[in-house]
């Protein structure tokens, strides 16, 4: 270790919360789970397998250990329930967490491969050590505003047949934002450049659809997945997307695709035929357009505020010959 650098064992104790103090033998013993089910509990949550004698457990995984057990116990889910709800956990929170830490060095040095001086890594301990309290309830309130969300569109879904297909699954307006020529961009600027361009991407597409009342499905560096509860919700979100981009000189144009249908949502995703037409009319539309699929354009011809434009039918893999539009902002007046 370093001259004047911290102790890691004592930054480690300092986010965990707690002193290091027992084995997985310990672990097990105290909260009341099998070996086994321990093990697949810190594969899910992406926890490396530690050595039975490696002090390596805080008071804080023998409680978290205790309340899965008793989620099984009270019948609230079984096993495979709890391994599953800690999957997605420890997926998410993995992401949160390497975020952190980036904003974190970004703090210490613009450079991410420079290293940081050690009066630099005091300084963010130090911080750490001061404010940590105030970072957790922030996560915890997050986590709340989103499950409200979540809850109330299932709550929503399943009060109508009206908004789901016939076998139950949701009417949904999901799409496909894009950058244009990402790989030629990719090579034309340095690693630090392109992460700036990504997180802007990332950043300005996030702020429009929770704006315009959408959700962000996931983010795949230069493409971006949303949904939205009704069509003109998804129009929005795409042709506010579309301008906004375009107006960025120094970001690539983006294309959107956008389709109308019923969706499979599981673990936070969505998946289904809608889910890959969006993505098959994504590669169809031109820089800076929003190419649509017939459902929505059905959704959307009789709604003032935009035009719906055919354009010819195209074949796409996987999904035969489709017929899809162009969508823009009506430029007709009012009384028209």
């Amino acid at each position: 270790m370093a001259p004047g650098l911290p102790d890691p064992k004592e930054i480690e104790e300092l986010l965990l919360g707690g002193e290091l103090r027992y084995t997985r033998v310990d672990a097990v013993r105290l909260s009341g789970v099998s070996r086994e089910f321990s093990g697949r509990i810190w594969r899910a949550f992406g926890y490396p397998t530690m050595p039975d004698d490696a002090v390596a457990y805080t008071e804080g995984d023998v409680d978290a250990l205790c309340r899965m057990r008793r989620l099984v116990e009270d019948g609230v889910l079984d096993e495979e329930g709890v391994i599953r709800l800690v999957r997605a956990f420890g997926q998410t929170m993995t992401r949160l967490a390497e975020w952190q830490v980036s904003l974190l060095r970004s703090m210490i040095s613009e450079d991410p491969n420079e290293s940081p001086s050690p009066e630099a890594v005091n300084a963010i301990v130090g911080i750490a050590d001061s404010h940590i309290g105030e970072f957790e309830p922030l996560v915890l309130h997050a986590w709340r505003r989103q499950l409200a969300s979540a809850g109330t569109r299932a709550l929503a879904a399943a009060a109508t047949r009206e908004n789901g297909d016939s076998t139950g699954r949701p009417m949904t307006t999901v799409g496909f934002a894009d950058m244009v020529s990402f790989t030629q961009v990719s090579r034309e600027l340095n690693e630090i450049e392109l992460a700036r361009v990504v997180e802007w991407f990332e950043e300005s597409t996030s702020d429009i659809i929770a704006a315009c009342g959408g959700r962000v499905v996931k983010t795949l560096g230069d493409e971006v997945l949303f949904s939205a509860e009704s069509p003109r919700v998804g129009a929005e979100i795409a042709l506010t997307v579309a301008s906004a981009i375009q107006d960025e000189t120094e970001v690539p144009d983006v294309r959107v695709g956008v389709a109308h249908g019923p969706v499979l949502p599981l673990m936070g995703d969505v998946f289904g035929t809608t889910v890959n037409l969006a993505a098959r009319l994504t590669s169809l539309a031109r820089p800076g357009s929003v190419v649509i699929d017939a459902e929505l354009a059905a959704e959307l011809e009789k709604d003032p505020d935009y035009d719906v434009t055919r354009i010819v039918r195209r074949p796409v893999q996987g999904l035969g010959i489709i017929q899809p539009y162009v969508l823009r902002r009506s430029t007709k007046p009012p009384d028209a």
